[in-house]
């Protein structure tokens, strides 16, 4: 009966060892700093959205999480980036629609496997699509673009912060609803595209309500309409395209925090915690709230059925609709 026990106790002992490594692991974590890939340039929605995060988190928590602006392909250079770092923490990336849920089924290739490569981590905000004129456009109202395009097809250009973006898809599913033609104008981030837009080298801007509040606080630049469900508390005076006529129109983008496939949970789990917390306190969600985003705690798990369910979502609008990029 003793050696039966102690054979026992030390099977146990070797099942829970990898168990205890992990969770030993998770307590010394972080011991130097952390890399938060951001897959856009600086100054645009989701770059400006995750230095928040970054900046809440070493407050709040003590922790040095460092940004690191990857961009280029819609997202997927800085993402793969985060696919193929070591899982152990140290490489986690500010995961978002155009990457993860987008890109999969509007590229004919990818570099990463957007369901099997990654780590849900946490969800951390949702972010409505602004469309945007310079200030002293002949425009008024989303009305005015769509009968002027329908009179000149072809001819107005939209600007996007990138192929893949929500932005580019907003632009094609608005003008597959209004019967018309428009010129897809891609940048490489947002703030490149702002700047041709108030230069008059495009007629719009179809941005994340982030990158667009300082201007539009400004006056540079105005807003036609938002692509949420309902109005923005931040923009309440700009209608959205649904209630212009175009019933059951929505594209938001999303943004949440992923590591490497295989990322040990009880780290993956210490980052939610903290993460959760932080989108939890009145300071944070009124911050988010000025920049014009909506703070959506969520969990790993939840946050992974969402990236399902998105992904599934924009690939049946793309193969519907037909779009394709190299």
């Amino acid at each position: 009966m003793r050696r039966r026990q102690l054979l026992g106790g030390a099977a146990a002992m070797a099942l829970s060892a990898p168990m205890l490594a992990r969770a030993q692991a998770a307590g010394e974590w972080p011991q130097r700093p952390v890399r938060l890939i951001v897959p856009f340039p600086p100054g645009g929605g989701t770059d400006a959205t995750s230095r928040l995060v970054a900046d809440r988190l070493n407050m709040a928590m003590g922790w040095t999480v460092v940004i690191d602006n990857k961009p280029g392909a819609g997202g997927n250079i800085g993402l793969d980036a985060v696919a193929k770092a070591a899982p152990d923490g140290y490489t986690i990336g500010m995961g978002q629609a155009a990457n993860l849920a987008i890109n999969p089924s509007l590229y004919a290739k990818m570099p990463f496997d957007a369901l099997k490569d990654f780590t849900p981590i946490a969800s951390v905000a949702l972010q409505p699509v602004v469309l945007t004129v310079r200030r002293d456009s002949p425009f008024r109202s989303l009305d005015d673009f769509i009968r002027a395009a329908k009179a000149r097809p072809g001819h107005y250009g939209i600007a996007q912060a990138g192929n893949g973006t929500v932005g580019h898809l907003a632009g094609e599913m608005l003008a597959r609803r209004a019967g018309i033609q428009v010129l897809q104008v891609p940048y490489k981030g947002a703030n490149t595209a702002l700047t041709d837009l108030m230069g008059g080298q495009v007629d719009l801007y179809f941005g994340n309500t982030v990158s667009v509040m300082s201007q539009l606080a400004t006056g540079k630049i105005r807003a036609l309409a938002v692509t949420s469900a309902q109005r923005v508390s931040s923009l309440p005076q700009v209608p959205t395209v649904a209630e212009q006529g175009y019933p059951g129109f929505e594209a938001s983008t999303w943004l949440g925090l992923v590591g490497p496939a295989q990322m040990p949970a009880p780290i993956a789990e210490r980052i939610a915690d903290a993460t959760m917390k932080l989108l939890a306190t009145r300071e944070l969600q009124d911050k988010l709230a000025q920049e014009g985003s909506m703070p959506t705690p969520a969990n790993g798990a939840q946050f992974g059925q969402w990236i399902r369910s998105e992904h599934a979502k924009w690939g049946q609008l793309i193969r519907e609709g037909r779009f394709q990029l190299n």
